[in-house]
């Protein structure tokens, strides 16, 4: 499986048992969907069974987010000792419409991060508006297939679990199709960052859709494996 499908899974599951009413439910769930014990589990976790099980039954108070992530990293990695059969399943069947195809990676950083470190990390050059954000993520989406095949209300999607990010639209030609994309969508991202164009071959209607949804827009020649790359070794 590849990282942003990895990643939009795992966030999936978070989301899931986070938001639940009944959180302990939706974690006994995706154990099992795994095919992994209470006992494999917390073997991996460094605990005794009756934590999950305590967690599970809501004996004990509901996870926080830190101890979701944890208990997720676990089961994809026992998944993944096993060839990652259940990883792979759930991936393809959850987000089968969003494959590799329009999704390069998606990302989610354990704090804000400020997006002019973020757009230096990548030697972006500020096409227009201000560079106080602050991100906890980004997308890398291809932008010909985002815009082809996506409908409003899937393209919402690529936000995963937050608007807060930068959405990296790649092999641009002037970057005007993306913006208009984002303009007919409720959903306004603070950071749009245009992959493979010259500033100077940016589209003059960019800097005046972004002006009006408050959007800050850079562009980079780096390529889309550098940018990867780069990204993730970030320590973020």
């Amino acid at each position: 499986m590849k990282p942003g499908q990895r990643q939009q899974l795992a966030e999936k599951i978070a989301g899931e048992i986070t938001l639940s009413d009944v959180p302990g439910k939706a974690l006994k769930k995706w154990r099992t969907s795994f095919s992994i014990s209470p006992g494999v589990l917390a073997d991996h976790l460094g605990v005794s069974p009756s934590v999950i099980s305590d967690y599970e039954s809501g004996r004990r108070k509901s996870p926080g987010t830190a101890v979701v992530g944890k208990i997720i990293d676990s089961l994809f990695a026992i998944d993944e000792e096993k060839g990652g059969v259940y990883a792979k399943k759930y991936s393809t069947m959850l987000f089968s419409d969003l494959d590799d195809e329009v999704i390069y990676d998606i990302h989610d950083f354990s704090d804000a991060v400020p997006v002019n470190d973020f757009a230096d990390a990548i030697n972006c050059s500020l096409i227009c508006g201000g560079s106080d954000h602050r991100i906890v993520g980004y997308t890398i989406v291809n932008s010909l297939n985002a815009i082809l095949t996506l409908s409003p209300n899937e393209f919402n999607r690529i936000y995963g679990w937050s608007t807060e990010r930068a959405l990296i639209f790649t092999e641009v030609s002037s970057g005007k199709s993306p913006m208009v994309a984002i303009r007919v969508t409720p959903f306004k991202p603070p950071c749009v960052i245009l992959q493979g164009i010259h500033p100077d071959l940016v589209h003059p209607l960019v800097s005046k859709l972004a002006e009006r949804d408050r959007i800050t827009v850079y562009s980079t020649e780096e390529s889309i494996e550098d940018i990867i790359t780069i990204l993730r070794r970030q320590a973020w």
